[in-house]
């Protein structure tokens, strides 16, 4: 086998703090990195900061060990001709960190001296996204006439994907970075709830702009009937959350008003269809700008840990517009990112069932053999069954037309002192899980300054094992 790539999720911060040439030689020597994932626009800290965790976990051991008051926004040089088409242009990083620095510019030169391949990491949504360390305030001229307005007339809180400006914009992001940085490639992640997503989560369900509706008439739906047809659904979910009694039950009482109202399954349809129109929009710009670009997705654990997800996100069909994809398998963290998915359905459809119950038959649904409910977040989920399992998924499911590298996690950022946490030996076992299963390659995720370099030995070990990296002899 030839070398795989072995990428890992980096912030800009990190070149700042660790300085290129030291950082690039750390993963690059130590870790046996040879594929960096920058991120280079983000208002997350999960993505662009240092640990978000730190409060519970402490620092890591390298890189700086205090909290980065991060601003969020592009970090790197904006280039307006990119973006004469969306009212959206003024959003340039203001961290004073970063103040006239381009982050690629800082790392593509030194990178490329070392034969390292660079990959700018996109994430939508961008902003106020709870538990990523999102920015206090995001302050971009013209984004509040982006938003969303739900089923009730409200405007919402994030930007609407089917807004002109809002989908321009992000065309303008891609071209830009495809035209102007010698990357070799894009990897673009779409973590947006659907309308059931939201409902069963206790939100108002959307969009209802005018150009969803503009968007929705087109396709032949007619909008006021669908709009008028959530309003029991959403009522149903209200009523279930609140504990008010079902009449006979409340998995049948969704059943028979989702029957009563199967607009609102039309309406799923329309948003998932809009949703991977922007995938394949962007996949198609990559290739436009540079056909030998590769065009990589980042998959939301929650399309393996909900079955409704599983069966809307199936890899055969992403595979028309990627050349890999990298399902997020952070087993350390894992559990409790299961455990809060079953939430939803035990607060709602399965709200007649204690977890223990229906955990066990949802194991089953969907593939997965872990520890039980109740031991499920203090144990975290097995490499050897959970990593090797969600490997061997997508490698059968994309059927050799995509790679698979696998989002290996260290140190995913913990919520609870009772979780589990990461440790050499479970980055150990991650990546000879991967390569048994058929994976092409790993992507330690989700950012390289929230990681511990001991953790990341544990990987560097089984890449050594593996052939893939020179045995260290320190």
């Amino acid at each position: 086998m030839s070398t795989p790539l072995i990428g890992i999720q980096v912030s800009p911060i990190s070149f700042v703090d660790e300085g290129v040439d030291a950082c690039l030689d750390t993963l690059q020597q130590r870790c046996g990195i040879n594929t960096l994932m920058i991120g280079t626009i983000s208002w997350l800290g999960l993505k662009v900061g240092r640990r978000i965790s730190h409060a519970l976990e402490g620092w890591p051991d390298h890189g700086v060990a205090k909290p980065y008051t991060m601003r969020g926004g592009s970090y790197l040089n904006v280039r307006p001709k990119y973006y004469s088409r969306t009212s959206i242009k003024d959003f340039r990083s203001t961290d004073p960190e970063m103040a006239g620095k381009d982050v690629l510019d800082m790392v593509i030169p030194a990178a490329k001296k070392r034969g390292m391949k660079v990959i700018p990491e996109f994430m939508e949504p961008l902003f106020k996204y709870a538990g990523h360390g999102s920015a206090a305030a995001v302050d971009i001229p013209n984004m509040p006439q982006c938003m969303e307005v739900d089923v009730y007339g409200r405007v919402s809180g994030e930007p609407c994907t089917s807004n002109p400006d809002y989908r321009l914009w992000w065309h303008g992001i891609t071209e830009e970075h495809c035209r102007e940085y010698d990357i070799d490639g894009i990897m673009w992640c779409n973590e947006r709830n659907s309308p059931l997503d939201r409902m069963m989560q206790g939100q108002a369900p959307g969009c209802f702009c005018a150009h969803c509706r503009h968007e929705a008439v087109e396709r032949g739906i007619d909008v006021e009937r669908v709009r008028r047809a959530f309003l029991p659904v959403a009522a149903y979910f209200e009523s279930v959350r609140a504990g008010e009694p079902q009449v006979d039950g409340a998995f049948i009482g969704f059943l028979r008003v989702l029957l009563q109202n199967p607009e609102v399954l039309l309406w799923e349809r329309f948003w998932l269809e809009r949703s991977k129109d922007l995938d394949a929009e962007l996949y198609g710009i990559v290739k436009w700008c540079n056909p030998k670009l590769s065009f990589g997705l980042n998959v939301w654990n929650r399309n393996h840990f909900n079955p409704i997800r599983k069966a809307q996100w199936a890899w055969e069909e992403q595979t028309r517009w990627c050349d890999w994809v990298k399902p997020i398998t952070y087993q350390h963290q894992a559990g409790e990112v299961f455990m809060k998915e079953m939430g939803f359905f035990g607060s709602t459809l399965l709200r007649d069932f204690t977890s223990s119950e229906f955990v066990p038959a949802m194991y089953a649904l969907l593939g997965l053999k872990e520890a039980p409910a109740d031991q499920v977040i203090s144990a975290g989920m097995d490499p050897d069954t959970y990593v090797f399992g969600q490997c061997a998924d997508a490698v059968r499911g994309v059927a050799g037309k995509a790679k698979v590298y696998m989002g290996i996690g260290v140190d995913a950022p913990r919520v609870r002192a009772d979780q589990a946490q990461c440790t050499p030996d479970i980055v150990h076992r991650s990546v000879h899980a991967t390569f048994r299963a058929g994976g092409e390659g790993i992507v330690y995720s989700p950012n390289y300054a929230g990681m511990n370099l001991t953790n990341l030995d544990g990987g560097a070990k089984a890449l050594e094992e593996l052939g893939f990296k020179p045995r260290s002899h320190a």
